[in-house]
């Protein structure tokens, strides 16, 4: 059931009372902006989807630098400490 002329107009000056006349123009503007942006990321997606590949890249090996060797002796320090838990 479509809105009927005297509805509309009603609606529109609630709108006006509410907001003002400087403040209406901002908002559609604003409002026609905001859909302008919804399209056309909308179109764009599904221009991006149409587009990719469907084939997927082969992945790349690769060499990572090896770790030097860890040292099993405990160091000069660390044997002090062990020594003085030990004692106490």
């Amino acid at each position: 059931m479509p809105f009927a002329w005297w509805e509309l107009v009603l609606i529109l000056l609630v709108l006006l009372l509410v907001f003002g006349a400087k403040r209406l123009p901002e908002m559609g503007r604003s409002l026609g902006k905001g859909m302008r942006e919804f399209k056309d990321s909308v179109t764009g997606v599904e221009e991006a989807v149409s587009t990719t590949p469907t084939t997927t890249p082969t992945p790349t090996r690769v060499e990572l630098p090896s770790a030097p060797p860890v040292d099993d002796k405990p160091s000069g320090e660390s044997e002090a400490r062990a020594e003085r838990e030990s004692v106490s």
